[in-house]
């Protein structure tokens, strides 16, 4: 590793950026309620946000098959949707992680699993539309994390080969995609986990507890 800071650094946005979670578990428990379903408590649901909507539906539904939870992912979404940012916050530390990025003239970007039609109007609420360098949703590109093609894509576009840039998320997947990417990899644990769930196996170049350890050490240098 070199002294210089990495000039691109990609993230995750839930569980990451953003507490998304208490938005995504009631649009659950609303749509549990139309099902004429029990709720579902918030220390069981948060976990698998990370893990996507489809893991969220099948630890909330949890006598439905894969079938007919597929048949629910729509309505979730929409319900999701129409309470977008209601009760989501940005994680502290982030503020101050994205300004001392900015001030080392580095850019940073948002490249997330979320379909790209809810990440955009959420990053615009944050006020992020005019300062984040790109943002890739899950439906950018024909494949998603755990594959490389969105962090590959968003290098491409930005004029920065991979090995330069910092890749930090809170589920394995996006380690994995990090790593296949030849781009350096941070977990962010302060997201979103199982209790199965072991950072420490993702293989990642770096674990950070906190945001604000993101800064106070050297993780975001880049490669050398």
């Amino acid at each position: 590793m070199t002294d210089a800071f990495a000039p691109l650094v990609l993230f995750d946005l839930d569980g990451t950026l953003l507490d998304s979670a208490r938005d995504l578990h009631a649009a659950m428990n609303r749509l549990l309620a139309e099902k004429s379903e029990a709720p579902v408590a918030f220390n069981v649901f948060r976990p698998v946000v990370s893990k996507g909507a489809r893991a969220m539906l099948k630890q909330s539904f949890l006598h439905a098959d894969e079938r007919a939870r597929e048949r629910l992912l729509p309505e979730f979404l929409a319900i999701y949707e129409r309470g977008l940012a209601e009760f989501s916050n940005v994680f502290d530390g982030i503020d101050e992680v994205l300004a001392h990025i900015e001030a080392q003239d580095a850019l940073w970007g948002i490249v997330t699993n979320k379909p790209y039609y809810l990440a955009e109007p959420l990053v615009q609420k944050l006020g992020w539309s005019q300062r984040s360098a790109i943002l890739l949703g899950g439906d950018s590109l024909p494949n998603k994390k755990p594959e490389p093609d969105q962090l590959l894509h968003a290098c491409r576009l930005l004029g920065i080969a991979p090995e330069k840039a910092v890749y930090i998320g809170d589920d394995e997947r996006d380690v994995q995609a990090a790593n296949a990417a030849n781009m350096r990899s941070i977990g962010a644990l302060w997201g979103y986990h199982p209790l199965d769930d072991v950072p420490e196996r993702w293989q990642a170049d770096d674990l950070a507890e906190t945001p604000l350890d993101l800064i106070s050490g050297r993780l975001m240098h880049s490669l050398q």
